[in-house]
């Protein structure tokens, strides 16, 4: 076992206490929706599993303050069969599971689960810990589902008495994502190759009392690990998730319908270079159920799934880009001197994209569209008649965002302008 690092900050004297005993001044978390608290965030659907190190190696400060980031972690999610599920393998000498993924189906209940979990003590025997993950994750008996992402987040002190280059690899392959959260000195070659790449976003090194300050970032990238929506419209939105194939290993397979007419379904098929997807020509204010199937010659991957609804519609005015909306104003300005109200990116490929305007008043003598790479310095500038509300950008690079500028130019020399951001589909 490691010894402790007596150079470490004291903690108060009751969290010196060992398990069991009673604290007379205990500090009470966060609890689940009090005023401040993180909003929630649905619409995620996995299994996370906290690999968590229970041995003599951790002291019982370190141990309580590991419990309060795991719970500070997972606190915005909803918690539930179609949502995220949670459960904890202790590192002790003999693994062991603290709950099954679907025991606890509230924010609550997890909470509390986790506040009562306590520490074994014994051997830091991680790479049977792991071993014993790799059962859990995919079976029923644990709660665990078929075909949801799965996430392994595993805090160390960056001490192992075994041996976790194999049983980690083989859990990578099996599709898990693994984050790791040191909190000691630990081997950074060795951690890193265990981590999932690349290891900037999936391996954090970190002082126990310093946890909180990673908690955002390591959980925004454990929602970037999964299907998500963004550029949100009216009649379209951009799907977006990790990389688990390549143009070599297979192809993804995207299905997506209304949930009110999931018989409507429609599929499309994608290289394994993609990472990203721009459904369009939706309608508005409608749910959509998405599914995103790796079809890999190597490795099994579960499917990804997510649930995204547009954006609500507003009155189209004669003459415009048909995804356009504008207020019920939008006639009586047709003669003022206004800025854009709305600029529109569609039809986005690797090397072009469409850039809609609104509304189009009368007294507009042309239109410069500006655009340039993010980040960068260079731009260049297009400019159409002022009847036109759309025009077609070319020759862009794939797979980039784009700062794109429409201003209106008015006959009496005055301008006003309205920026947005495009990005280019991937591809050569």
């Amino acid at each position: 076992m490691q010894a402790h690092d007596l150079g470490r900050r004291s903690p108060p004297w009751d969290q010196l206490l060992p398990p069991g005993v009673l604290h007379l001044r205990p500090q009470p978390w966060p609890a689940a929706g009090i005023p401040g608290a993180q909003p929630s965030i649905s619409n995620s659907e996995g299994d996370i599993l906290f690999l968590l190190d229970s041995s003599g190696s951790v002291s019982y400060y370190e141990f309580s303050k590991v419990k309060e980031f795991m719970w500070d972690l997972v606190r915005p999610f909803a918690f539930g069969p179609n949502d995220v599920q949670t459960s904890i393998i202790h590192i002790s000498t003999t693994p062991t599971m603290e709950f099954p993924f679907d025991r606890y189906q509230s924010r609550g209940a997890v909470q509390q689960a986790i506040r009562d979990t306590q520490q074994l003590m014994g051997d830091t025997n991680t790479g049977q810990a792991l071993s014993y993950a790799k059962e859990k994750f995919f079976s029923n008996e644990a709660g665990a589902r078929p075909d949801v992402p799965k996430v392994l987040v595993w805090v160390t002190d960056g001490f192992s008495t075994d041996d976790i280059s194999e049983p980690m690899q083989l859990l990578k392959d099996m599709g898990v994502t693994v984050f790791i959260v040191s909190t000691g000195r630990g081997n950074y070659l060795e951690l890193s190759a265990a981590a999932s790449q690349p290891p900037e976003k999936h391996l954090h090194f970190v002082d126990v009392d310093d946890l909180p300050i990673i908690t955002k970032e390591l959980r925004d990238a454990m929602l970037a690990n999964r299907l998500h929506a963004v550029d949100i419209t009216s009649s379209s939105f951009r799907l977006m998730w990790p990389k688990l194939l390549s143009q070599e290993t297979g192809y993804y397979t995207l299905e997506y319908a209304p949930t009110n007419n999931l018989a409507g379904k429609r599929t499309t098929q994608l290289s394994g270079a993609h990472t990203s997807f721009t459904l369009s020509n939706l309608a508005p204010e409608t749910t959509y159920e998405v599914a995103l199937v790796p079809e890999s010659n190597v490795h099994y991957f579960p499917p990804q799934t997510t649930r995204v609804t547009t954006l609500a519609g507003k009155m189209t005015a004669p003459g415009l880009h048909p995804a356009l909306r504008t207020h019920s104003r939008l006639f009586a300005l047709l003669s003022e001197e206004i800025t854009p109200a709305q600029v529109l990116i569609s039809e986005s490929s690797p090397h072009s994209f469409q850039v809609s305007w609104a509304p189009t008043p009368d007294s507009v003598a042309a239109y410069q569209i500006l655009y340039g790479p993010l980040p960068g310095d260079s731009a260049q500038l297009l400019e159409v008649d002022g009847k036109q509300n759309s025009t077609v950008v070319e020759n862009l690079a794939p797979n980039t965002t784009y700062l794109v500028t429409v201003t209106a130019i008015y006959r009496s020399g005055k301008e006003k302008s309205l920026s947005a951001k495009a990005c280019t589909q991937e591809g050569e």
